[in-house]
This record gives C-alpha cells, structure tokens and sequence, in this order.
C-alpha cells in the first residue's frame, strides 16, 4: 500500500521568517518537496477600491474636483454679469454681448472633445491640472484685456479649459468604492452651488448697482481664486487614477497609490494588502472616440447624448424662464436703466438656492431608488413645473405661486442633472470614461447654444412652456432606456450589461482551476522524486 501524503501550503508570512518558498511537504519524507511561488493575494482593482473604504484620500480629491465643479459654474454665471457690465461701459450691442456668452460654451465643446480623450490616453491627472491651470490663467488674463477680440480670445480658451472638468469628476468615481459612489459623487454637486452663490456675492461687493465705482476686473481676478486652489490641491496630494493605470498595464504603480490611500484613510496596510499582494491583470485596452461609435457602444452612446443634449436644453431653459418671468425691466423706467445695470442680487441668491435642495434629494433618493427611476422622476416633474409656471405667468398668477413653481422647476433640475452626471460616469468603462463623458459634456453644450433661441423668442408664454414640456419628455425617454448602474463595478472590462455575479463566479472557478493544476503538477514531480 502506497504511503499517504498530506499537503500544506505555508502562507508568504512564513515562508519568510523560514527562508523557504511555499512548499508542499509528505507525512514520510520531508525531502520531497516541490516549490510553489504563489502571492499570497490576487484581487480586482474594483476589490481593492472596496477595501479602501471612504475617508481623507476621497476627501482630498473630492475638494480639488469640486473646485474645478464650482469654476465651471462661477465662470458661466461670471459671465451673465459681465455681460451686461461691459454693454455699459465698451458700448456693445445686442449680438456682440450675447456672443460674450456663447464664446465660452463654444471653447467648452472644443475643449471636451479634445481634453476628454487626452485623459484616457495620458493619464487622468495631468489632463485634469492642464484643464485647471487653462481655466486660472486664461480667467486672470481676460480682467487685462481692453479690447472685445481679445476679450473673446480669452474667454475662448476658458471655456476650452472648462471643457476639460469631466476629468476630475471621473477622478473621484474612480476612486470611490461602489457601495458608497452614488452619495459620495453627488456631495460634488455642492460646490457647483456654492459656487453661483459665491459669485453674486463678489458681484455685490465688486460691481455694486451700476451707479457706484465699480470694478469688473477685480471681480473677474476674484472668481479664479477656487480654481487656483484647485491646481495646487490636484499637484501636490491628487495621485493618478489607479484604475487608468490598471487599463494601461501599470499594476504595480496602481497598488502603490492604493497602498498609500489606504494608509491615508487611515486603514491597517498590511492587513488590507498584505505583502504579495497583486492587481488581477485584466485586458489592456487603448480607445480613441471613434470607439463609441462601436457595436459595443454605439446606441449606448446614441441614448447618452440625446439624454445630455436635452437636460442641458431643460436645464438652461428652466432658469432663463424664470428670468423673464420675473424680470422687471418692462416698466417705465427702463429707459433710465439702459446705460446702467442693476442686478436683484437678492433674487439671483435666493434663486440659486434652490439647487441646495435639489442636489440634498439626490443624495438621499440616488442609492435607494436608483439612478435611472430617479432621473426619470425628476426630468418628468421638472417639465411639468417648469410648464405649469409658463401658464400660472400667461394667466397672471399671485407672484407666491410664481415662486413656488420657479423653485420647484430648479429643485428638478437640480435633481435629474446630478444624478445624469454620476450614472454616466458608472455606464462608460475605464478606457472610453472620459472621451464619453466629454463627449456628452459637449452636446450638453450644444444644447444650452440653442436654449436662448428658442426660449427667448417672440412667442407667447404658453408655447414655450409646451416647448419646455415636450423638450422634458424627450429627455425623460431616452434617460429610461439607459442601464441602471446601482452599486455596479467600475472595471476597464465592466460593462452593465454583464452580470458582475457571473463575472466573479467565472473568476473563482479559473483561479481554483488553476491552483488544482499546480498541485497536481506537483504531485507529479513528487511521484517521480520517489520512484527514482
């Protein structure tokens, strides 16, 4: 009878303090020993963000990214005062004021389709300071012009460094586990708030009513101080995407970074990532924008613009409908108002404030009812605000009911238009995240181009709030036939339409494959060892 043989494997711990390798040892002969180097641990990327949990590292880079979120929204609302300040004082008329505006959505969609894709072939990080360093220094610049084509310049390349804000956003998803993404993203959308609100600040204390010394340039020197803080949060303590460099074969870089975040979170490394821990290696992946126009993407990307294509529409609609609804500027003294300004800062503030309330829904509502049901909720109740308050206006409603419906369009908003921004980000995989959601970025301001045009037209009230209603339920269509992305995995393969239970079953069944092949390999090597 054959002697019977038991197997150990010692782990890596001591397999060190032994100065041996893993080995497989007999009951009756130590000497026939088979070598085994096997790391101890091999996890997903997706696994090892889980681990991190949430804490300063996500908290670090949730600042940087949400002052690059308020400097997109600064630099637009900058720009509805600015306007009307520099019609004043440089003597525009209507057609050169309104193009002060558009001249930064039009670098924004050059800057998307440019910065976007750069981001997922060089890296997250240094697009991501390029972007905010674009946006710094063009804005400091545009306080020193003295003349409208450079002024337009100016403006032209913030808007292109503004196109580039997908990226630090797609930062932070990146680095966020699943269980906690949905919320953690949405905080984000704060900034954007507060960032409206601190620019009608400035504005008050800067450019004052239009009939006291005044300093536009001050004001606009002012707006990029966030940004500023931005690129030297995102310089000195923002580290490259670890799932980026995963999708480019960087393994060992990316546990690096994820070692180090878990150290700053203030997590036992050595317990969470033992030594010989390794990054499963998953297929390499180089995209480029015409890879969303692939089989795999192409009406997923189809049903993601025309979603960013009119919420963006909505968006910008609903609020320039409440700026007409309650401007002022028809009475009898708007001839005295014509070569000055006179900002109802009072209003703009409170108004904004609305977003507060919209973002603090999402928060509670994105995890428990979904990204996809909520989005469809609030685009649907957004449109029907936004077109009872058109109709309560063309009816001359009491101004409380006008209030009442203008919050609760923005409130909707507000809502849909977070939750968009997160869900997309969870849709696109590691190697197309970027250039898809830039890609959409750029729709979305395409659509706000064509909200003034058709919103702020010589049509009654009542046709623009049907305009409003139909462009909500085009919205509310394509956003249904999206994929839910709750709780879901953000792998370079991952796509939601896998089932990511599947995916780990499939997994662990090859790595046991894999581990009964060596040990019966070795057991081989073990027999012959006796023989001879």
């Amino acid at each position: 009878m054959g002697t019977k043989k038991t197997y150990s494997v010692v782990p890596v711990q001591e397999r060190e303090n032994d100065n041996a390798d893993e080995r497989i040892t007999t009951d009756d002969d130590t000497s026939n020993s088979v070598s085994l180097d096997l790391p101890l641990l091999i996890i997903t990327v997706d696994d090892a963000i889980e681990r991190l949990g949430s804490g300063r590292f996500q908290l670090v880079v949730l600042t940087a990214a949400g002052l690059c979120f308020a400097a997109d929204a600064m630099q637009v609302i900058l720009l509805s005062f600015l306007s009307e300040v520099l019609r004043i004082e440089w003597n525009l008329n209507v057609e050169e004021t309104a193009f002060i505006t558009s001249i930064l959505f039009i670098g924004a969609i050059f800057g998307t389709l440019t910065l976007g894709p750069l981001a997922d072939k060089k890296g997250r990080k240094p697009i991501f300071l390029l972007a905010a360093s674009i946006i710094s220094s063009f804005g400091v610049a545009v306080a020193m012009v003295n003349s409208y084509w450079a002024l337009l310049a100016n403006l032209f390349m913030v808007g292109f460094g503004v196109g580039g804000l997908t990226v630090p956003f797609d930062i932070l998803a990146e680095i966020l586990p699943a269980s906690r993404r949905g919320k953690n993203l949405l905080v984000i959308e704060y900034f954007w708030t507060v960032g409206v609100l601190f620019v009608v600040c400035i504005a008050y204390y800067t450019l004052g009513d239009g009939n006291k010394t005044g300093s536009w340039r001050i004001f606009v020197v002012i707006c990029t101080i966030p940004c500023w803080f931005s690129v030297l949060i995102g310089y000195f303590y923002v580290p490259e995407s670890p799932r980026w460099l995963c999708s480019k074969g960087r393994y060992e870089e990316a546990l690096i970074i994820i070692r180090h975040a878990a150290e700053t979170n203030r997590k036992d490394v050595d317990l969470l990532f033992p030594e010989g821990t390794e990054l499963q290696h998953e297929e390499e992946e180089e995209s480029d924008v015409c890879e969303l126009f692939s089989p795999r993407w192409r009406y997923t990307t189809i049903k993601l613009w025309f979603t960013w294509g009119f919420f963006a529409f909505g968006y910008y609609g609903t609020i320039m409908a409440i700026t007409e609804i309650f401007d002022s500027e028809g009475d009898s003294n708007a001839q005295d108002q014509k070569n000055t300004y006179n900002f109802d800062y009072g209003a703009i503030f409170v108004s904004s404030s609305a977003e507060l309330v919209g973002t603090t829904v999402a928060i509670f509502c994105v995890d428990s009812v979904g990204r996809i049901p909520l989005q469809v909720v609030a685009y649907a109740m957004a449109g029907v605000s936004v077109c009872s308050l058109y109709m309560a206006a063309a009816n001359n409603a009491q101004r409380t009911v006008l209030i009442a419906l203008g919050f609760a369009a923005r409130i909707f908003e507000m809502t849909g238009s977070c939750v968009s921004w997160v869900s997309t980000a969870e849709i696109l995989t590691t190697d197309v995240r970027t250039t898809g959601h830039a890609a959409a970025n750029a729709v979305a301001r395409i659509g706000s181009l064509f909200s003034p045009f058709l919103i702020v037209g010589n049509i009654s009230l009542v046709k623009k709030g049907l305009i409003m209603l139909v462009i909500h339920a085009v919205t509310v269509i394509f956003v249904s036939q999206l994929p839910e992305t709750k709780g879901s995995h953000m792998g370079p393969a991952h796509h939601p339409s896998v089932d990511d239970d599947d995916d780990d079953e499939d997994l662990a069944l090859r790595e046991e494959e894999e581990f009964q092949d060596e040990l019966s390999d070795s057991h081989s090597d073990d027999r012959i060892n006796s023989d001879n």
